[in-house]
C-alpha cells in the first residue's frame, strides 16, 4: 500500500507540476500574443475551408444587379473522357472521372469553353449555391483591384515604393523605400518568411493566418533579410501589405471597392463574402479569405479571358491583364525561384508567376494562367483554347499538390 502511495503521489505532482507549467506558458505566451491568436493556433489549428467560411467573421460582397449567366451546352462525356485519359483514373483505383473527384475532395468541378457551360457538378456535399473559400486563389483578386487602382489614378504606379502609402514602414527601417509595389506582386521583395519556428506561435504562417490585426502583422511583423528583385519568395505579408495600400490609396474597405469595381461589373449571380482578420480589426483577410459560388469564379476567370473587358466594357485594363499573365523575362534566370518549386510548375512546364498569377508558357499557342489555391482551388484560364476550369475543394486529394493539378488542367486544355 505505501508504494501504491508514493507512486499516486509522484504522479499528483508530476500532474500538478506539468499542469502548472502549461499554465505559466500560457501566461507567458498571453503577455507576448493576444489571447485570440493563441486560441486560435491551438484550437484551430492547420487553416482549412471551416475556418474562412465559418470561424472568421465575414464582409458580405452583393449579387450584380444583373447577373450574366453562361450558356449550357453539356458535354460531359467527352469532358470526362479527355479528363480519365489525362489522369489514368485506372491508376487510382476508380471508374471515371466523376468518381475521381469525388474521392479527391472537390467540392466543385466545372468546365466552360466558347462562354458554354461543359461540364459541371458538385460532390461532397456541395450543391450550386454552395459558398466555397479561394484560399490564395484570393491573391488573383487583389492583383486585379491594384490594376484596378492605378488605372483610376488612386495609385500612382506599381513602382511606386510602398512606402509612399506606408511612410511607417520606412521609420521603422529605411530599407522598405527599396521595396515597390511591383515587388510585393511578384513575391519578390526580400521580406522574410518562415512559414514556422520553434516557438510555433512566432512562425509567419500562424501570424498571417490567425493573429487578429493583420494590419500591424504587415507593418510590425516584417523584416528585411534581401534586396528586392532577386528571387521568388512566397509571402502571405505581400497581400496584407497591398490590402493596407488598397485601403489607404481609395478610402474604401477592400470589400467595398470589390463590389463596386469587380463584383457588380462582372454579373455575379450570388453574394459571396470576404473573411475578416477579426471583429474589432476588421481588415479582409487579402491572403486567402474570399469566399463565393464556383460558377462566379469562372466569371474571373472570363473576365481575363476576355482581356478584362466584359461584354464591351474594359473593366481592368487591357495592358494590366497582359502584364499580369504573360511572361517576364527578365524573371526567367538561375537561382530566381526555390528548388523545391522550380523543378514542377516553373522548370517542367515552363512556369512562372507574374502579379499573384501562376502562368504556363505554351509556345506559338502563348501562355495559360491559373488562379491557386491551397487544398486544390483555381481558376484556369487558356486563351488558346477560349477554355476556363474552376475546381474547388476540400482537399488535393491522392497526395496530389497544387502542381498536379495546375498540369492536369494544362493537359486538358492541350488534348480537348
Amino acid at each position: 500500500m505505501n508504494a501504491i502511495r508514493k507512486v499516486s503521489k509522484i504522479l499528483l505532482w508530476s500532474l500538478a507540476a506539468l499542469l502548472g507549467l502549461i499554465g505559466l506558458t500560457l501566461l507567458v505566451l498571453a503577455l507576448i500574443y493576444p489571447p485570440e491568436y493563441i486560441y486560435r493556433v491551438l484550437v484551430w489549428q492547420e487553416s482549412d475551408y471551416g475556418d474562412y467560411i465559418h470561424n472568421f467573421p465575414q464582409r458580405s460582397l452583393k449579387a450584380a444587379s444583373s447577373p450574366f449567366i453562361f450558356e449550357m451546352a453539356a458535354d460531359e462525356d467527352g469532358v470526362s473522357r479527355v479528363f480519365e485519359s489525362v489522369i489514368g483514373v485506372d491508376d487510382f483505383g476508380v471508374k471515371d472521372f466523376d468518381t475521381f473527384l469525388e474521392g479527391s475532395g472537390a467540392q466543385a468541378f466545372i468546365v466552360i469553353q466558347d462562354d458554354k457551360i461543359l461540364y459541371e457538378k458538385y460532390f461532397n456535399g456541395a450543391q450550386r449555391d454552395t459558398l466555397l473559400t479561394s484560399f490564395s486563389a484570393a491573391k488573383s483578386y487583389d492583383s486585379a483591384l491594384i490594376g484596378i487602382a492605378v488605372a483610376e489614378g488612386y495609385i500612382n504606379s506599381i513602382d511606386d515604393p510602398v512606402t509612399d502609402y506606408l511612410p511607417e514602414l520606412a521609420e521603422r527601417d529605411p530599407r522598405f523605400e527599396d521595396i515597390t509595389i511591383r515587388h510585393l506582386m511578384m513575391m519578390a521583395s526580400g521580406l522574410d518568411f518562415q512559414e514556422m519556428r520553434p516557438a510555433l506561435f512566432n512562425g509567419d504562417d500562424p501570424l498571417t493566418t490567425y493573429y487578429p490585426d493583420q494590419r500591424q502583422a504587415a507593418l510590425e511583423f516584417t523584416e528585411i533579410i534581401d534586396q528586392p528583385g532577386e528571387y521568388f519568395r512566397y509571402n502571405k505579408y505581400h497581400p496584407q501589405l497591398l490590402g493596407l495600400i488598397l485601403e489607404r490609396a481609395t478610402g474604401m474597405t477592400v470589400s467595398d471597392y470589390m463590389q463596386q469595381k469587380l463584383w457588380e461589373p462582372i454579373g455575379a449571380e450570388f453574394d459571396a463574402s470576404w473573411s475578416l482578420d477579426s471583429e474589432g480589426s476588421g481588415f479582409e483577410k487579402m491572403e486567402a479569405g474570399l469566399n463565393a459560388r464556383a460558377i462566379d469564379y469562372a466569371k474571373f476567370g472570363r473576365l481575363y479571358l476576355e482581356g478584362g473587358a466584359w461584354n464591351g466594357t474594359q473593366v481592368i485594363p487591357a495592358e494590366w491583364v497582359t502584364g499580369s499573365t504573360q511572361v517576364d523575362p527578365a524573371t526567367q534566370r538561375a537561382g530566381y525561384y526555390p528548388d523545391e518549386m522550380g523543378q514542377t510548375l516553373f522548370n517542367d512546364l515552363n512556369g512562372y508567376y507574374k502579379y499573384m498569377w501562376y502562368g504556363l508558357y505554351r509556345g506559338e499557342d502563348g501562355y495559360d494562367f491559373a488562379a491557386e489555391g491551397d487544398h486544390g482551388q483555381f481558376i484556369y484560364v487558356s486563351p488558346a483554347k477560349n477554355l476556363i476550369i474552376v475546381r474547388n475543394g476540400l482537399e488535393y486529394g491522392y497526395d496530389w499538390t497544387w502542381a498536379d493539378w495546375i498540369e492536369t488542367a494544362y493537359q486538358f486544355a492541350s488534348e480537348y
